[in-house]
């Protein structure tokens, strides 16, 4: 199925510094990106939602690789992932899901070089301007704690009625001073994308 995009979105942030203190080391990023197009199923029920899930493992190493550029991350630097959709008012939330599961994963593993935790996501109903937070985690283990976080994205004049929202997210770090404990990402297995 083609897809009418009407726009992407990229948003990316580089944490200089938090709670007063200066991030030492490497630059911490974090990039999300949206693509915004018409939602071929607004207004009316349809049984088979295959075509969103296909369309989105379509375009996923487009969006990656843009997201990479865009934050000036490596794949072998991404740390973390994420995904989220948003739908417009005459869609279901059913047409979120359809994006982000079950295919978009492995193509966005792939752009990534690789990841064994699940990713996690988020979907929701929305209007224009609406924010979501895409949940995050590292990419092969999902309990390691110091990047148990989340990205805050909205694009101002989406979604409209008619229109989906696809977010991916990356990062090349956890959050700025962890020190609550837990798995660190020296000590993961990687073995079955927990620890």
């Amino acid at each position: 199925m083609d897809m009418k995009i009407r726009k992407y979105y990229t948003f990316v942030e580089e944490i200089k510094a938090d709670g007063g203190k200066a991030i030492e080391g490497k630059e911490h990023k974090r990039v999300s990106i949206a693509v915004v197009f018409e939602n071929p199923y607004a207004g009316k029920y349809v049984e088979d939602l295959s075509p969103l899930s296909d369309w989105a493992a379509s375009v996923t190493p487009d969006l990656v690789e843009r997201a990479l550029k865009a934050a000036g991350i490596e794949v072998n630097e991404a740390e973390s992932y994420g995904k989220a959709a948003i739908v417009g008012g005459n869609g279901e939330l059913e047409h979120a899901a359809a994006l982000l599961h079950p295919t978009l994963g492995k193509p966005f593993r792939d752009g990534l070089g690789g990841g064994k935790a699940i990713i996690p996501s988020a979907k929701k109903m929305g209007y224009p301007g609406c924010a979501i937070d895409v949940p995050l985690h590292y990419k092969d283990a999902a309990f390691v704690r110091t990047h148990f976080d989340a990205m805050e994205v909205r694009v101002p004049d989406a979604p409209r009625d008619n229109e989906l929202v696809l977010i991916l997210s990356v990062t090349n770090c956890g959050r700025p001073h962890p020190r609550v404990g837990g798995l660190k990402i020296e000590e993961v297995k990687g073995e079955d994308g927990l620890r």
